[in-house]
């Protein structure tokens, strides 16, 4: 029993162990497949919706503004309408007479009073008597046919357009003409605001809107909100004086007919507004009592989405040019589209299908490859423990087989690498243990310099002292307490101490000239990089030349680089033996980049390499350090001398990689 359990733990834990090892492959395969297959599709489905959604609610919209433009068009027509009628009636020989001004006349107290007060009863009722007792009979029928002419032109009017409520004809003295609408009281109708609106817009056909306690009604009683008015003042055409004013009554019944025609979704509507902002027509209960007129653009069409009561609406809005309203369309956003719910619902269905199937394949796929990498991540596990004769060995032929084999050849690059470190680490310690032997000569060799230096100056040997300073100056920048780069000042130095040196040697046969920007004296460079150039240009160049020679060494910096030139004037070089020259530092640059084990195989100093030999390892030593951009190059001409330039990075402090005192 006991055993049993032990197996079942056993197995159970070489199961988990199996899991663990394969987790994370294969949820980062599920991820990746369910990436690829699912977000798109739910992608594409978002992208689907909005942009449906953009192209119902744009198709919405300029329905909406088609529909708007039919109901302004009729509107227009209206108003044109009643803009005709007015030009007709004022046209009327009738009429004309009648808006002619009449004298003005003086009561008994002297006070003026209108013709109005004696004749505005007679222009509205033909029998009436009460001008019987001013006017004689002949006088009141002549009159009233007269007005009966009128009142019957007035009349053809609103028999041939029934959307005319009403129309008032009022002379610059009170008097009227209507057949439908008087006056309230006895006050002059010239006091009217209509009145005075017409004659600011100085024979202007004007919609005023809705009637605001005027002094005119009709027989039919129309309420206020039932009629919008309109005037035109009537002007006379020499002295531009107001002779009368035109007032007509449109029939909002009209309006409203035209707007009712017109459905947006199953509770929108259509609302109309004037310039004011002022509600022309609206259905019963309307969803807003006021449109702001900050929200309409008052030269053109548009729409604005506006919460009200909790509820989104869409006011979709055209303005008519004439008359000066707006037609607004106004509709819950909830009801804009009900072929979207649909549309979403099959976009969800296609995205839940293929999320499906997504899901399925990503499992199985995610299995079937994460199985045999997990394989060989263990195999990777032994050998990261130490064991590196493990070896992969399977029959695939796809990406995991390669994978595989590609896993046994590294581990032979391994050990073989580990191999060789163990040797290069041990020819270092020897290299290093035979430098420290050969550190201890130079020390003792520039101390000893150093004394004779000034022993040479107390017995006023001068150039003695001089020549032994000079050396003393070699073997100490040289060594540089080990460090593989020194500052150019130090460099510098030790090329003047070496030249001094040659100087006194050759006596007037060797001259030279140290030019060294002062802005990158405390640069740093390899050390010794100048020493074996200058000694090449004095033993085969200035050596071998007729006379005098010079040497110029100069130092600059030229686009981010440093360049270090050494110039001579002696024999130069000639071409064959120049580009046998040009090809070895070329070979050196390239063999120094391939890493140390060839660049044991550079040329050695002896035989026909000793004449390049220190360029040789000038050249190598940089492209090892700094790369095959940098190094040296070498320019002659036969019989008029030799330049040689080494181009170098800017390093400003010596970096720690380059070795510190190993001394």
């Amino acid at each position: 029993m006991i055993i049993m359990r032990n197996k079942r733990m056993e197995r159970s834990w070489e199961l988990r162990r199996f899991l663990l090892n394969n987790l994370p492959i294969r949820y980062k395969l599920i991820v990746h497949f369910l990436l690829i297959s699912i977000l798109p599709s739910i992608g594409l489905g978002l992208l689907t919706n909005w942009t449906v959604d953009r192209i119902i609610e744009r198709q919405i919209t300029d329905t909406t503004l088609q529909l708007i433009s039919k109901v302004n068009h009729s509107l227009e027509a209206y108003v044109e309408n009643l803009q005709n009628i007015t030009y007709f009636i004022s046209f009327n020989p009738e009429v004309q007479r009648f808006l002619e001004v009449l004298p003005e006349t003086a009561d008994e107290d002297g006070l003026t009073t209108a013709a109005e007060d004696r004749t505005s009863t007679a222009a509205n009722l033909p029998s009436s008597p009460a001008v019987s007792d001013t006017n004689t009979p002949g006088q009141l029928l002549e009159a009233g046919n007269e007005y009966y002419e009128i009142r019957k032109f007035l009349q053809g009017f609103t028999t041939l357009h029934s959307e005319v409520a009403g129309i008032l004809v009022v002379n610059s003295q009170g008097q009227y003409i209507s057949n439908e609408m008087y006056a309230r009281t006895e006050e002059s109708l010239t006091r009217e605001s209509w009145y005075a609106e017409a004659i600011r817009n100085k024979g202007i056909f004007k919609i005023i809107g809705h009637p605001h306690n005027r002094n005119v009604t009709t027989h039919v009683n129309y309420q206020d909100s039932e009629v919008v008015s309109a005037v035109r003042a009537i002007l006379d055409p020499d002295t531009q004086q107001v002779k009368g004013v035109i007032l007509i009554d449109l029939k909002l019944r009209v309006i409203a007919e035209t707007a009712q025609d017109v459905r947006l979704g199953k509770t929108g509507y259509l609302t109309v507004v004037d310039g004011e902002g002022e509600l022309i027509y609206a259905p019963p209960d309307p969803y807003i009592e006021q449109i702001p007129l900050e929200h309409l653009d008052p030269s053109g069409s548009g729409t604005y989405s506006e919460r009200i009561g909790g509820r989104d609406f869409q006011f979709v809005y055209r303005h008519a040019t004439f008359p000066d309203w707006t037609t607004v369309g106004i509709f819950p956003m909830s009801e804009s589209a009900a072929e979207m719910r649909e549309i979403r619902f099959y976009v969800v269905s296609f995205v839940f299908i293929v999320c499906l199937l997504g899901m399925t394949a990503s499992f199985y796929l995610a299995h079937s490859i994460s199985r045999p990498i997990g394989q060989l991540a263990s195999f990777m596990q032994k050998a990261q423990s130490g064991d590196l004769t493990i070896r992969h060995w399977s029959d695939r032929t796809d990406e995991i087989g390669l994978l595989g084999r590609q896993f046994n050849a590294m581990l032979l690059q391994i050990h073989r690498l580990l191999s060789l470190t163990e040797l290069q680490e041990r020819q270092k310690r020897e290299a290093e243990l035979r430098s420290l032997q050969a550190h201890i000569k130079p020390h003792f060799l520039y101390n000893t310099l150093d004394t004779i230096h000034w022993m040479a100056r107390r017995r006023g040997a001068v150039d003695i002292a001089e020549m032994a300073e000079s050396l003393s100056r070699l073997f100490r920048i040289g060594l540089s307490k080990g460090n593989d780069m020194i500052p150019l000042n130090d460099e510098t130095e030790h090329v003047r101490s070496y030249l001094q040196i040659q100087h006194v040697r050759y006596q007037n046969k060797l001259d030279y000239t140290l030019s060294i920007d002062p802005k990158i004296q405390d640069v740093h460079v390899l050390k010794l990089i100048l020493q074996p150039i200058v000694e090449n240009a004095i033993y085969h160049g200035i050596k071998e030349r007729r006379g005098p020679g010079h040497i110029t060494v100069e130092a600059a910096e030229e686009d981010g680089i440093l360049v270090l030139t050494v110039r001579d004037d002696g024999k130069g070089i000639p071409p064959e033996k120049l580009a046998v020259l040009q090809r070895k530092l070329q070979a050196a640059a390239a063999v120094s980049a391939e890493g140390p084990e060839k660049t044991a195989t550079a040329p050695d100093s002896s035989g026909e390499d000793q004449q390049g030999y220190g360029m040789m390892n000038v050249q190598a030593r940089i492209a090892l350090t700094f790369g095959s951009r940098y190094g040296v190059t070498i320019q002659s001409e036969e019989g008029h001398g030799t330049t040689v330039t080494v181009l170098h990075p800017i390093v400003r402090e010596n970096p720690a990689w380059m070795g510190g005192n190993r001394t």
